[in-house]
């Protein structure tokens, strides 16, 4: 399992994320309510501005502070991380 970091020292397992996606839409803003009535919204922002919203196979929503493209900078680190190790 390897566990990807989204900011304020939360860690994500980055074999269970579905899709990261930006928070603007009108779509993924009811989305997100839809999920906050059903009791399966994380907010991991810590009172700072949602900048990305990370879907997870379980049916979770995590909000996250930082930006889609540093998350997904963060996924790509540890692939390269990964391929790494196995070619060693």
């Amino acid at each position: 399992m390897k566990l990807v970091p989204i900011g304020f020292g939360n860690l994500i397992s980055a074999g269970r994320v579905l899709a990261i996606v930006s928070p603007d839409s009108a779509p993924i803003k009811r989305m997100i309510q839809d999920v906050r009535d059903r009791g399966l919204l994380i907010d991991a922002s810590f009172g700072r501005s949602t900048r990305s919203v990370i879907l997870m196979d379980s049916g979770h929503v995590i909000l996250s502070a930082l930006p889609t493209e540093t998350i997904s900078a963060r996924f790509e680190d540890k692939n390269e991380q990964e391929e790494a190790k196995s070619n060693d």
